[in-house]
C-alpha cells in the first residue's frame, strides 16, 4: 500500500507543504536503487544540517519512501545524481491523476517524477516534457514517458461501475482490499475511507504491511500523517528478522501463483459457459441437414427451427457452399469444439491440481523455524528462483563514444526495434543507411547542446558500415530526430516508417 494511488494523493499533498519554497541542496547515492535528496531554505546549502529529507529506496522486491529527520552521507561510495536541479528551488508538488506517480517541481521547468510502479519504480528528471536522466536506466522504456499523459481521466460513476464491473471502475483499487460481492455502496465507503485515513501498520504472513483499511491482518500501529506512517512501515520491514524475511517472501510468492491460478480457472469455466451457453456446431450441423430442402442456394443467414431447444435460431451460411457442404462445414467445427472443451477441463484440473500443490507447501513452510530447515526445503521442492542478470546498454547494443556524445548501434532486427522503439528519446538523434536493410544507430543527445557536426559524420558512418552497402565508396545515410520515427504492427521485426528526413552521404568507417 505504500505505493497506492490513495497513499500518494495524501503523501504528496504533505510533500507540498514542507518542500514548497525549499531548495535541493543535495541529490546522491550510496547505495545501489536507493537516492537521497536534502532539502533547506535559500543560502543554507553550504551547511550540513537539511531541514527534510527523502530516501527512495527502490529494489525490484522492495519500493518505500523514508523521510528520515537527518542523514550521515559517507564518505565513499557515494555519487551526486541529476545535478541538474542542484540548487533549484522548489515551486510545487503534482500528483497525478489515478496514477501512482507524483512529480517535484523546480525553477526552470524541471521536474522530478516518482514513478512507484512496484518492482518497475523510478525515478525521472525531465526538463519541460522531456526525458534528460533516469536512476534506473535498465527501465529504457521510461526514457518515452510523457507528463502530460500521465493523468488517468476515469469514469466513475455507477452507471460506469455496473456496466464495467469495479476492475475497470477502480483500477486503483487492489482485489485484496474489496470483500467478496462488493456493492457500488461498498466502494463509497471504501473511498470515503481512503479521503479521510487513518494509516495502519499490519503483520500479515510474516511481513509488515502498510495498508488504508483496517480490514485483514494483525494491527501493530495507527497514524494520522503520512509521513510517520511511511517511516514507520520502513522501519519496521528492515527489522525483521533473516527467516520472517525469507518466509514472507516465498509465501508471497506462492500466493500469487495461486491467485494466478484460480483467475485461470474462472477464465476456463467463462469458455466453457459461453460454449455450452449457445448452439453447438454439431448442433447447427444436425438442423442444417434436417432443413436442406429449406434452404435455398446462395443464402447467407436463415432462420431454421432449433429442434434441441424448441426455438427459432439463426444460422450463418457460406454463399458459395451447398446447404450440405455447409453442414460438413459446422460437422469439422464440431470436432475442434470437442477438443476445446477437453482442453479446458484438461487445464482445469491441472491448475486445481496446482493449487492442491501450493496449499501444501503453505502448511509445510508454517512449523519451520531456522534457515537452515527453510532453504532446504526450498531446495528439494524447487522452490528457489534464480536471479535473471540485469542488462546494460553495453550488453543491449554496440556502443560509440565521440566527443563525448553517446552513439549507439543495434545488433540485428530485433535489437534495432528494441534501441529505436524502447530506449531512444524522442530528441535524440535516429541515423540509417537508405534503401537498405541496417542497423539502426542513435546519437543520445545532451541538453542544451546542438549535435556536433563531426559527432553526425561519425554516428553515420557507422550507419554506412553496418549496413549492406558497407563496401561502397559512398552510402547515402538517413538522419532525423527519433520523433519523426514510428512504427506500425504491420511491419516485420528492424522496419519503421520516417516521416522527415535528411540524407548525407558519407564512407562506410568503423572508425577507432
Amino acid at each position: 500500500m505504500q505505493t497506492n494511488y490513495y497513499f500518494l494523493k495524501h503523501l504528496s499533498k504533505r510533500l507540498a507543504t514542507e518542500l514548497t519554497g525549499l531548495v535541493l541542496a543535495e541529490c546522491f547515492s550510496q547505495e545501489k536503487d536507493e537516492l537521497v535528496l536534502g532539502f533547506c531554505t535559500e543560502g543554507r546549502q553550504w551547511k550540513k544540517h537539511r531541514q527534510f529529507y527523502i530516501k527512495a529506496i527502490l529494489h525490484t522486491d522492495f519500493a518505500c519512501l523514508t523521510f528520515p529527520d537527518e542523514f550521515r552521507r559517507a564518505g565513499k561510495n557515494s555519487v551526486d545524481l541529476f545535478k541538474e536541479i542542484i540548487n533549484l528551488p522548489v515551486i510545487g508538488v503534482r500528483q497525478f491523476l489515478n496514477e501512482r506517480a507524483f512529480a517535484i517541481q523546480f525553477e526552470q521547468n524541471y521536474t522530478l517524477l516518482f514513478k512507484m510502479y512496484g518492482n518497475r519504480s523510478n525515478i525521472i528528471l525531465f526538463l519541460e516534457n522531456e526525458v534528460i536522466d533516469l536512476l534506473h536506466n535498465k527501465l529504457v522504456s521510461d526514457n518515452n514517458l510523457d507528463l502530460t499523459t500521465l493523468d488517468r481521466e476515469i469514469d466513475q460513476s455507477k452507471e460506469a461501475f455496473l456496466a464495467n464491473g469495479w476492475a475497470k471502475t477502480f483500477p486503483t483499487i487492489k482485489a485484496s482490499q474489496i470483500p467478496l460481492g462488493a456493492s457500488w455502496e461498498t466502494f463509497q465507503l471504501m473511498l470515503a475511507e481512503f479521503e479521510n485515513p487513518i494509516y495502519y501498520l499490519k503483520t500479515i504472513d510474516f511481513s509488515p504491511v502498510f495498508s488504508l483499511s483496517k480490514i485483514g491482518g494483525e494491527i501493530q500501529k495507527t497514524f494520522d500523517d503520512p509521513l510517520k506512517a511511511s517511516n514507520e512501515f520502513y522501519y519496521a520491514h528492515t527489522r525483521i528478522n533473516i527467516i520472517d524475511k525469507e518466509k514472507a517472501q516465498i509465501i508471497k510468492g506462492l500466493q500469487k501463483r495461486k491467485t494466478k491460478s484460480l483467475n485461470y480457472i474462472e477464465a476456463c469455466y467463462k469458455k466453457l459457459e459461453a460454449i455450452e451457453g449457445d448452439a453447438r456446431n454439431e448442433e447447427i450441423a444436425n438442423i442444417i441437414m434436417a432443413n436442406l430442402h429449406q434452404i435455398p442456394e446462395r443464402t447467407e443467414v436463415i432462420t431454421l427451427d432449433d429442434f434441441y431447444r424448441d426455438r427459432p435460431i439463426k444460422i450463418r451460411l457460406k454463399p458459395d457452399l451447398s446447404p450440405q457442404k455447409n453442414a460438413e462445414g459446422y460437422y469439422r467445427k464440431s470436432k475442434n469444439e470437442k477438443i476445446e472443451i477437453q482442453k479446458l477441463i484438461e487445464n482445469i484440473e491441472a491448475k486445481e491440481e496446482d493449487i492442491a500443490d501450493v496449499n501444501r507447501h503453505l502448511k509445510e513452510l508454517e512449523p519451520l523455524i531456522t534457515v537452515k530447515e527453510l532453504r532446504k526445503y526450498l531446495k528439494t521442492n524447487q522452490l528457489v528462483e534464480t536471479d535473471k542478470a540485469q542488462l546494460t546498454v553495453r550488453d543491449l547494443f554496440k556502443c560509440f563514444n565521440c566527443q563525448g556524445w553517446e552513439i549507439l548501434v543495434g545488433k540485428n532486427a530485433k535489437n534495432n526495434d528494441l534501441l529505436t522503439q524502447r530506449y531512444a528519446r524522442k530528441e535524440d538523434l535516429w541515423l540509417h543507411a537508405r534503401d537498405v536493410s541496417g542497423s539502426h544507430v542513435v546519437i543520445r543527445r545532451q541538453a542544451g547542446k546542438k549535435f556536433p557536426n563531426a559527432v553526425i559524420e561519425r554516428a553515420a558512418g557507422l550507419a554506412a558500415y553496418y549496413s549492406k552497402r558497407k563496401n561502397d565508396t559512398l552510402c547515402p545515410v538517413i538522419v532525423t530526430p527519433r520523433k519523426f520515427v514510428r512504427k506500425t504492427k504491420d511491419l516485420a521485426e528492424g522496419q519503421v516508417i520516417v516521416e522527415k528526413e535528411e540524407v548525407i552521404m558519407i564512407e562506410p568507417n568503423l572508425g577507432n
